[in-house]
């Protein structure tokens, strides 16, 4: 898979994908991730991309120029790359009026070839870009953060690890939480050593032994947990 990623402050994403997980599959090659300053594509020599928008209002617009002909060219390269005349591209935009994004969206985007993701700024963008460009319009969460970049950050830890071969036993992704049901549930609380800690004690059914009535304690315990702390799943 390739991910680029089409911001204005490619400095924030230094050191992201240098550690852990995401290092690993790079270095292994099953993933490439490349970061785009959206200046390259700006209209002008003092690097404009924005501008005041129709009818008056606060703040500036994303211009749809620089941001169409950046995903045009990333979209070229990545098709010469692969030496084909057609390659499938994905386009997202990074919004808060997008989409909640899920473990589903992740698991769907994983298996896909090439990924763009446009880290939205400024007050919003022109709505050419949000209804003529972007494939999908994603948002991780019902508040409002100074740009896209973060959630490109979200988007691509979450979809890099669901790449088969990225993580060391594929079995680690299985259990974890949002995967029992559709909309998803909560993960099942977890124990180690020691048995017993400051009063608190690991439940018995774990130290039996019988993994069938584990597996049954284990389900139950994630509709409980998700009843408590995430009801808004079972509704």
């Amino acid at each position: 898979m390739q991910i680029d990623i089409l911001t204005l402050f490619p400095e924030m994403f230094e050191g992201m994908f240098d550690a852990s997980i995401i290092k690993r599959a790079q270095k292994d090659k099953l993933v490439k991730i490349k970061i785009h300053n959206l200046r390259k594509w700006a209209i002008d020599e003092r690097g404009t991309v924005d501008d005041k928008p129709y009818g008056g209002g606060v703040g500036m617009i994303l211009r749809p120029e620089p941001v169409f002909a950046a995903v045009s060219d990333i979209k070229e390269k990545y098709k010469k790359q692969l030496k084909k005349k057609k390659a499938p591209s994905h386009t997202i935009l990074l919004t808060p009026q997008g989409r909640l994004f899920n473990f589903r969206i992740a698991e769907k985007l994983s298996a896909l070839p090439h990924l763009i993701l446009i880290c939205g700024h400024y007050e919003s963008e022109d709505n050419r870009i949000f209804e003529g460009l972007a494939d999908e319009k994603l948002s991780i969460g019902d508040y409002i953060l100074t740009g896209g970049e973060i959630p490109a950050m979200v988007l691509t830890d979450s979809i890099v690890r669901l790449i088969k071969g990225v993580l060391s036993k594929e079995e680690s992704k299985k259990g974890e939480s949002f995967q029992f049901t559709k909309k998803g549930l909560l993960k099942y609380p977890q124990y180690t050593r020691p048995e017993e800690f400051e009063g608190m004690k690991v439940p018995e059914i774990l130290l039996s032994g019988n993994h069938g009535e584990i597996k049954k304690w284990r389900k139950e315990q994630a509709v409980l947990r998700t009843k408590e702390y995430r009801p808004d799943l079972l509704e």
